[in-house]
């Protein structure tokens, strides 16, 4: 969907942010930074090689979308590139104004034009945003009179983008096609790059709803169907490698379908039906009921819907599929549950 293969960096600009709870303040560049041929290409590896994912978002406000000032001062960068830098450090105090949690650290801030970015088949230009906050030590190894010493230097580590953002110069309307990256922080200090300075919403595109109804079986499987029936874990994990089974092999998902292939039983589609709509609501989540079903999405999400029974602290079954391939059993004599697995040959 997003391929960087002729894209050109522009124009970029370097600006200082620190954390506004420390009062660290904000340092701006007072122009263009000028790159040489042999920096550029390490730039565009350094910018663009993590944005793997296909997983896309829209800028957005609560209010109106005008209001988001990410997208009020990139629009203005896409209406006339030659105000990046004044635009850029607007972008800089913003992120500052919202660089108050304890634990974000300074950085470099980046703001870069990009051109010829192929999105959907189409060339288009986009403007990135991009934070560095960790650094690396390096040796270096260097000849001496003959011999060699070692010295070292810090840096930062082209191959670990921090923090990134690109915004796509198409769907205006809906808030721009927007791709984020962020390496470095997990916990709630987190949230302020994505939520409360970008402001932004998951893109209802196939990928989105691919990965909803992903989500939604997940949940299902290990949270309501032990409620609503009695299930074994191979059940549980049957049931999850038929979802998995499901989205891997059609190219697009009907809700009727999946309901007849995958549930099957008029009571267990009852049940998830139900679920569906409850999930829906505390989720605030768009789950389609027809969708073109997206491969990268599916490729993503089988990571976290492996079907595995652990048991106790000794042992951990993985069940790919045929369920009947695995009985579960009680040995009265060692009272203990036990599991018989059949295999036609060992590998």
């Amino acid at each position: 969907m997003i391929h960087f293969n002729e894209s050109t960096l522009n124009t970029l600009v370097l600006h200082k942010v620190g954390n506004k709870s420390a009062e660290e303040g904000v340092v701006l560049s007072g122009k263009l930074l000028e790159i040489s041929e042999v920096i550029n290409p390490l730039l565009l590896q350094y910018f663009l090689s993590p944005f793997k994912s296909g997983e896309l978002y829209n800028l957005t406000h609560p209010a109106e979308l005008e209001r988001n000032e990410v997208f009020h001062y990139v629009s203005a960068i896409f209406g006339d590139p030659r105000c990046l830098l004044e635009q850029s450090g607007n972008l800089a105090q913003h992120l500052y104004r919202h660089s108050t949690h304890p634990k974000i650290r300074n950085g470099e801030f980046y703001v870069v034009h990009f051109e010829n970015c192929r999105f959907n088949d189409i060339l288009v230009d986009a403007v990135g945003l991009f934070k560095s906050e960790s650094r690396e030590t390096y040796l270096k190894v260097y000849p001496v009179s003959g011999s060699f010493e070692i010295g070292h230097d810090d840096g930062i580590n082209i191959n670990k983008l921090d923090k990134g953002c690109l915004v796509f110069n198409t769907g205006r309307d809906e808030g721009y096609v927007v791709a984020i990256v962020d390496n470095l922080n997990k916990g709630n200090e987190a949230q302020y790059w994505r939520d409360d300075f970008l402001q932004v919403k998951p893109r209802s595109d196939d990928y989105y709803k691919t990965k909803a109804v992903m989500d939604l079986c997940k949940k299902f499987v290990n949270d309501q169907l032990p409620q609503d029936f009695e299930v074994s874990r191979a059940d549980q994990a049957d049931l999850l490698n038929r979802s998995m089974k499901f989205m891997k092999e059609n190219d697009s998902f009907d809700a009727e379908d999946f309901n007849e292939q995958v549930l099957s039983h008029p009571a267990m589609i009852s049940s998830f039906s139900e679920y569906k709509n409850k999930f829906r609501e505390e989720h605030d989540l768009d789950i389609a009921e027809n969708f073109q079903i997206s491969e990268s999405a599916v490729k993503r999400q089988s990571r976290f819907m492996k079907s595995v029974i652990k048991l106790d602290k000794n042992f951990h079954i993985y069940i790919h599929g045929e369920r009947e391939m695995a009985e579960k059993g009680f040995d009265q004599e060692r009272q203990l549950n036990y599991y018989k697995l059949f295999f036609r040959e060992e590998q």
